[in-house]
């Protein structure tokens, strides 16, 4: 098995350190609902993990929650809440999305809010070793002092200092010192340390949570590519310094970004699709199609033409399996063994979802033709689910509207009907859209107004 490594920037063979494979991807900040793009990263490290799994290994899986940080602060202000209490509703809900997609529960998922007592930690050893300073209550981390600092991220100090500049009320030595703790401020949520009162930086949890709960160095490290800089690179500095051992990610895996209108996907940006929404036009297995059919380190642009095909492509593999094997006299001439063999072979070389799927569509096509030439195809039902399992898949068709809910549908499209009547075709077509995203469309007939479920 290779692995492509960010830090290397090369294909390397994969044997994990120990007899367990441990593995940390970092987590969301639950300020608000998740997105497409965060199930696009965690589908494709959950696949990455279920294939280690099926490859024989034991996999330990860690992912955080940053549960405070200035963007939380912000908009709990605005609401007039807790910031405890907001991320508490969004991390609910987090946890309701990747339940509905299939994806693995983490073995352990440790709260920023939760370590502070380990983050105070690894900040003192770090002053006492020379690589943080203390300063007006906040420390500061000293990137000169890792003669390495740019590794993973392939930058020059140089470079870095181009861009880097000491904010109003900053006491840093250098202006690319990084705080590891920021100083409360007022009305902040703060803990009690030994620099006075405040707030772990954004960089320091996952080394505390990682030297936690997967020891000093791990097999791999994941999360999306805008985290290698400034966020994995202050890692590895952080947790090398402190506990003196390289490297601290023996693999660094980034997976490409997911892009809506030429731009990334993202919270800050307001440009995204959440989970829920995307849930309601397609099914689980659509949207991890979606996905699989992209090499994890490529950029996808999102688009409901392309779910739409991918909608498509996971009621073929359905039916593929709908029939149960069929009575038919003799075993088809399906080579299960060269299937699978070539699945681990693709899903060796860097995890290359994108043929593993294809592969699963050609076997497809042969149960069915095997199938229609009246050959028993139980041997290709069988492989078909196995690799089905490996990427996630569950082969279950989108929920359709319950029986509960057709009232209030023919409810809305009679309301729908009268504001039309009533010439108020703006909040008639409001009624329209806000059906189209819950998968219903209308189509306006001379019978009148009939509804159906994408």
């Amino acid at each position: 098995m290779k692995i492509y490594n960010t830090e290397s920037s090369q294909k390397e063979k994969f044997l994990p350190a120990g007899s367990d494979v441990k593995m940390y991807v970092c987590g969301v900040t639950p300020y608000d609902y998740s997105h497409i793009g965060h199930a696009m990263s965690y589908i494709y490290f959950d696949v990455i993990r279920r294939y280690l799994t099926y490859r024989g290994y034991k996999v330990k899986y860690v992912q955080n929650f940053t549960d405070i940080d200035d963007k939380i602060i912000t908009r709990a202000n605005l609401q007039g809440i807790s910031s405890e209490a907001l991320t508490s509703r969004f991390t609910q809900s987090y946890f309701e999305d990747m339940e509905v997609l299939n994806i693995l529960p983490a073995d352990v998922y440790p709260y920023a809010t939760r370590e502070i007592d380990g983050i105070i930690k690894l900040i003192e050893g770090l002053i006492k070793k020379g690589y943080a300073y203390p300063a007006e209550g906040s420390v500061y981390f000293r990137v000169r002092k890792k003669s390495d600092y740019g590794k993973l991220s392939h930058r020059t100090l140089d470079a870095m200092k181009s861009g880097a500049r000491i904010e109003p009320g900053e006491e840093k030595e250098d202006p690319l010192d990084f705080a590891v703790w920021k100083a409360a401020k007022p009305g902040e949520p703060s803990w009690d340390s030994p620099w006075g009162k405040g707030r772990p930086g954004w960089h320091i949890e996952c080394s505390a949570m990682s030297l936690r709960y997967l020891g000093e160095q791990i097999d791999i490290h994941g999360g999306g590519q805008d985290l290698i800089f400034p966020h994995h690179e202050n890692e590895i500095a952080q947790t090398e310094s402190f506990t003196g051992k390289k490297p601290f990610a023996r693999f660094w895996m980034h997976n490409g970004l997911l892009q809506l209108g030429g731009e990334k996907m993202s919270k800050s940006l307001g440009n995204l699709v959440t989970i829920k929404d995307a849930l309601k036009k397609y099914s689980p297995d659509a949207i991890r199609l979606f996905f699989l059919q992209s090499h994890y380190r490529s950029p996808l642009s999102y688009s409901e033409e392309a779910l739409d095909a991918a909608e498509k492509g996971a009621e073929r593999l359905r039916q593929a399996l709908s029939a149960e094997d069929s009575n038919g006299k003799g075993e088809g001439e399906i080579d299960v063994s060269a299937y699978k063999e070539h699945f681990v072979a693709v899903m060796d070389d860097d995890f290359n979802t994108a043929q593993a799927v294809a592969d699963m569509f050609e076997l497809a096509r042969d149960i069915n033709r095997l199938r229609d030439e009246g050959k028993s195809v139980s041997a290709g039902i069988a492989l078909l689910k196995e690799l089905g399992g490996v990427l996630g898949l569950t082969f279950k068709a989108r929920e359709k509207v319950s029986q509960d809910s057709k009232p209030f549908i023919e409810l809305l499209i009679e309301t729908r009907n009268e504001l039309r009547r009533a010439k108020q075709y703006q909040l008639a077509d409001d009624i329209r859209k806000k059906l189209e995203g819950l998968g219903i469309t209308l189509e306006d007939t001379a019978k009148g107004t009939v509804w159906k479920q994408k």
